[in-house]
C-alpha cells in the first residue's frame, strides 16, 4: 500500500511539472542563437551590476509634521569675529518675550588679529566653503551628500588659530553658545556692554567714538540646536567689509527644528534660511537704525524629520529575477520574430530564382506536370 501511495504521489508530482525536460537530440544549436545569448548574457551582467550599485546606495526621505515642544531651550553655537576692540562691544539676545540673555551667559570675548587665516591650509579651508556655499544655493540636493557625510568626530570649525604674539590685537572674537526660549528672537553685536532696562535692554555706546566703528566681521560659525559635526551650515565662511563707519548688516533667519536620522549619526538640530541686507546709517537720508551686526531669528512652526533609507534585500531579489527573466523573454521573442522573418525573406528568394520546366502540347497549352513514371516506360 505504501509503494502504491508513493507511486501515486510521484504520479502527481510527475503531472505538475512545469518545467518538463526535453532530450538534447530534439535541440537545435544555431549560430544566431549563440550570438543572442552572448548578447544577453552580457546585458545580464552589466545590469546586475548596475542594480548593486542602485542596492547600496541610500536616500534621505524627508517628513513633516507641527513641532509639538514648546517647553526647552534653543540652543545657538557662535563664532563670529568683528574688527573692533572686546572692550567697544557687546553681543546678547532679546526675545520676542522680552527676555534679554547676556552674553555672560556661555559667550568668550577674545581679542585676536582680524586676518590671522595668512596660513595655507586656512585659507583653502575658506575656499572651499565658499564654493559649497554657493553651490548649495543652486543645488539643493547636495544637502542629502552633507547629512550622509555626516559623522561623529568629524571637525567642523576651522585650525586652531596661530595668532602672531608680537602683532596686537584689532579685533574680538565671540564665540560659545547660549540658549534662548523657542520663540522669535534678536541676537546682536553692537557698540557698547549691554545693561539691563525696564523697557528691555541699552548699550553703553556714548564712551565709543564714531570713528572706531568697525563692524567688518567673519561669521566662522553659527547653527542652532545641537552641534553635529559635518554639517555646513549656511553662513559658514561668510565675510563681510564695512564701507562706513555706521554701517548695519542685518540676517534675516528662518530655524526649521531637524531630527536627523542616518546610518551614521542619530541627532536633533535645526536647519535655517538666510537672509541678509545691509545699509548704511544715515539720519538725514532717512536710513534710521544702530550700527551693529543684527540677527533676527524665526522659528518654524513645522518639524522636519530626516531619515536615511536603504533598499530592502528581497526588494532587491525581486528587482534582479525581473531583470534576469525579462531579458530572457526578451532576447527569446526577438530572436524567434527574426528567425521567422529571416525564413520568409529567404524562402521568397529561392521561389523567385526557381524556373519552372514546361511542355508545349498540341492544342497550343502548356503542362507543368512531370511525366508519370509507369511500369511499360522501363522496357
Amino acid at each position: 500500500m505504501r509503494r502504491l501511495n508513493r507511486k501515486k504521489t510521484l504520479n502527481l508530482m510527475r503531472e505538475l511539472d512545469a518545467f518538463p525536460k526535453v532530450p538534447e537530440s530534439y535541440v537545435e544549436t544555431s549560430a544566431s542563437g549563440g550570438t543572442v545569448s552572448l548578447i544577453a548574457f552580457t546585458t545580464i551582467a552589466f545590469l546586475t551590476v548596475m542594480e548593486f550599485t542602485v542596492y547600496r546606495d541610500t536616500w534621505m526621505k524627508y517628513e513633516y509634521e507641527v513641532d509639538k515642544d514648546f517647553t526647552s531651550k534653543l540652543r545657538i553655537n557662535i563664532d563670529i569675529t568683528v574688527a573692533m576692540r572686546c572692550q567697544y562691544v557687546g553681543a546678547d539676545v532679546l526675545d520676542l518675550a522680552e527676555t534679554m540673555v547676556a552674553s555672560a551667559d556661555g559667550l568668550i570675548y577674545e581679542p585676536v588679529i582680524l586676518f590671522w587665516f595668512t596660513v595655507a591650509l586656512v585659507c583653502v579651508i575658506f575656499r572651499m566653503l565658499h564654493r559649497i556655499q554657493s553651490r548649495l544655493q543652486e543645488e539643493h540636493s547636495l544637502q542629502d551628500v552633507i547629512f550622509k557625510s555626516a559623522f561623529k568626530g568629524a571637525s567642523t570649525a576651522l585650525p586652531p588659530r596661530e595668532d602672531n604674539s608680537l602683532q596686537s590685537p584689532d579685533a574680538c572674537r565671540i564665540h560659545g553658545h547660549l540658549y534662548v526660549n523657542k520663540v522669535a528672537g534678536n541676537f546682536h553685536i553692537t557698540v557698547g556692554k549691554a545693561i539691563p532696562h525696564p523697557r528691555g535692554h541699552a548699550h553703553l555706546a556714548a564712551l565709543v567714538s564714531h570713528e572706531s566703528y568697525n563692524f567688518s566681521h567673519r561669521i566662522d560659525h553659527l547653527s542652532f540646536g545641537e552641534l553635529i559635526p559635518g554639517i555646513i551650515n549656511p553662513l559658514d565662511g561668510t565675510e563681510k567689509i564695512a564701507s562706513d563707519h555706521n554701517q548695519m548688516f542685518q540676517y534675516f533667519i528662518t530655524v526649521v527644528p531637524t531630527k536627523l536620522h542616518t546610518y551614521k549619526i542619530s541627532a536633533e538640530t535645526h536647519q535655517f534660511s538666510v537672509t541678509e541686507r545691509e545699509r548704511v546709517i544715515n539720519h538725514a537720508a532717512g536710513s534710521h537704525g544702530v550700527s551693529g551686526i543684527f540677527m533676527k531669528y524665526d522659528i518654524s512652526s513645522l518639524m522636519v524629520t530626516v531619515t536615511e533609507e536603504h533598499m530592502p534585500f528581497w526588494q532587491f531579489l525581486v528587482r534582479l529575477c525581473g531583470i534576469i527573466g525579462g531579458i530572457f523573454s526578451t532576447t527569446g521573442i526577438l530572436h524567434g520574430v527574426g528567425r521567422f522573418v529571416a525564413e520568409v525573406i529567404f524562402c521568397r528568394f529561392r521561389l523567385g530564382s526557381y524556373k519552372s520546366t514546361s511542355d508545349p502540347l498540341p492544342d497550343g497549352h502548356t503542362s507543368n506536370h512531370l511525366p508519370l513514371i509507369t511500369d511499360n516506360s522501363t522496357h
